[in-house]
């Protein structure tokens, strides 16, 4: 059903957006987070079905915790510097990055083992911007 008069259509600001953080998992501030397929927050690993959701912006230890019993706050659409894992170079600027752990990414999917970061939007010696 199309609008008849004007709407009062809530925002949200989503710079940070404080997540659930999985059972039993510790994430460190900086750290590459991603969602797992339940969607809470964990660190980054090489998996797959996971979703980029960026930097953690605070240290959170939720190790003896179940599902969403701590948050985080994560800091996303920036790009930030995550190690290289070596196999990046500049021919790969603007293709897509792969996930390797909570600070490095790849330039491959590891033969489908590795969830999609974002875009590589940088190259430099002591890293990799992603977006």
């Amino acid at each position: 059903m199309s609008l008849t008069q004007d709407r009062n259509t809530g925002m949200k600001a989503t710079e940070v957006l404080v997540v659930p953080v999985a059972a039993a998992k510790k994430i460190f501030a900086g750290a590459l987070v991603m969602a797992s397929a339940t969607g809470y927050a964990t660190p980054g690993a090489t998996a797959t079905g996971q979703t980029y959701l960026g930097r953690a912006e605070e240290y959170v230890d939720n190790s003896s915790g179940a599902d969403g019993d701590a948050t985080v706050e994560i800091r996303r659409n920036k790009a930030f510097k995550w190690a290289n894992d070596g196999s990046i170079t500049q021919a790969h600027l603007m293709q897509t990055a792969y996930i390797v752990d909570d600070e490095t990414v790849a330039a491959t999917d590891g033969t489908s083992t590795r969830s999609a970061a974002g875009r590589i939007v940088g190259i430099d010696a002591d890293g990799v911007w992603v977006e």
